[in-house]
């Protein structure tokens, strides 16, 4: 087994020109590859209001021929990502979900809390992860996907909005250790650390790139291209991570 998911985060669909031509470029881009991942994982801030219009933008660029993973961010709505990407009812229930996918399991977990910037992994939430990775059969190796990273990753702004009950899901792991690796978003740069003695990635910033501190202002830096990480999970549940900037057609680096 060896799963290959694509993952890209914060496209920020605000009805825009420039943030509709950044989102079309990455998925053409996905679209076109040579050999089409398992899957594409979205890890939130979808829409940037978030209205109506911009899910239906949302549905129409992600509709593409290999299987699409969300999970909310702060800047979504769940029952708007309900009705309006997915086409199922109306609910401001935290949104999960599990997905098989190439031999693995990918838990597509609500970190946010409505109507704030910061994360938490509510009660409701935790106990589904717990519930889901106990069921799964003893051969089946399990990645955790949300909006908010559970660590510090060094920039006041991200950090100020981070998950913040980290040792809850922390205690949660030690009793799961088929979980290969944690997903997350919300940086808008692509990285990479530790969590829980876990691989802890980060997709890159589809609208904008965080520029760190010691990058200079402003924060956002609207120069760069929008970014893909790609992970494979691999027969050994080693799990390796490259990323790839999305250059403009004809663009020189």
């Amino acid at each position: 087994m060896t799963l290959l998911l694509a993952h890209i985060s914060d496209l920020h669909l605000d009805g825009s020109e420039r943030a509709t031509e950044r989102a079309e470029r990455t998925v053409a881009y996905l679209r076109d590859l040579p050999q089409a991942p398992d899957a594409l994982l979205v890890t939130g801030d979808i829409a940037d209001t978030p209205v109506r219009e911009e899910y239906e933008e949302a549905a129409r660029l992600l509709d593409l021929p290999f299987p699409v993973i969300v999970c909310p961010g702060n800047h979504d709505d769940r029952a708007g990502l309900r009705t309006h990407l997915l086409g199922e009812g109306a609910s401001a229930e935290p949104f999960n979900r599990v997905h098989h996918v190439a031999g693995a399991a990918v838990l597509a977990c609500d970190s946010t809390i409505p109507g704030e910037d910061g994360g938490r992994l509510d009660t409701a939430t935790l106990v589904w992860i717990n519930e889901t990775l106990s069921e799964l059969p003893a051969d089946v190796p399990a990645l955790l996907a949300f909006h908010h990273p559970p660590v510090r990753m060094h920039h006041p702004l991200p950090d100020s909005m981070r998950l913040g009950n980290a040792d809850d899901l922390a205690g949660l792991l030690r009793a799961h250790p088929r979980v290969a690796g944690i997903l997350v978003g919300h940086m808008h740069t692509g990285g990479a650390t530790m969590f829980a003695g876990r691989p802890l990635l980060l997709a890159p910033g589809v609208t904008w790139t965080l520029r760190m501190p010691w990058e200079g202002d402003p924060v956002a830096d609207r120069t760069q291209p929008p970014g893909v990480a790609f992970h494979l999970l691999d027969e050994d549940q080693r799990l390796s991570t490259h990323f790839r900037a999305v250059m403009r057609a004809g663009a020189e680096v």
